[in-house]
């Protein structure tokens, strides 16, 4: 099946987006950690650039959802505002370091935190 959307990359693409926004709009995250795997199997991009393409995509996937949370009622920007400040630093921080991190680190780093977020999850 993953041949298809290798020979098929608009059809893989548009899975792969629509997992990945299902993902982030339901949990308020996790979009990327799906979307990464998807990629590195529907698409012919390298490891580093299925890393960034994620987070390239990840942010207007994330915006829509905050959008539609504000709309609905169910977000406070000012509650969220030094988590951002924050996160803005720390995207800063790894945009920087990205290509100095080989492809298996990476992977490892990513499969590290799934890991600590899903136990994290199975035991609260």
């Amino acid at each position: 099946m993953l041949k298809f959307f290798k020979t098929h990359p608009k059809t893989g693409a548009a899975l792969s987006g629509g997992s990945a926004g299902l993902a982030n709009g339901l949990f308020g995250a996790g979009g990327g950690m799906l979307l990464l795997p998807l990629l590195q199997r529907t698409t012919k991009l390298e490891p580093h650039e299925t890393f960034a393409c994620s987070v390239c995509i990840i942010l207007p996937l994330t915006i829509v959802s905050a959008v539609i949370y504000y709309v609905q009622g169910g977000m406070d920007f000012s509650k969220a505002l030094p988590y951002l400040i924050g996160g803005a630093i720390g995207g800063v921080i790894a945009g920087l370091t990205l290509k100095r991190i080989s492809a298996v680190w990476l992977h490892r780093i990513l499969g590290a935190v799934i890991l600590w977020g899903g136990l994290r999850l199975l035991l609260s």
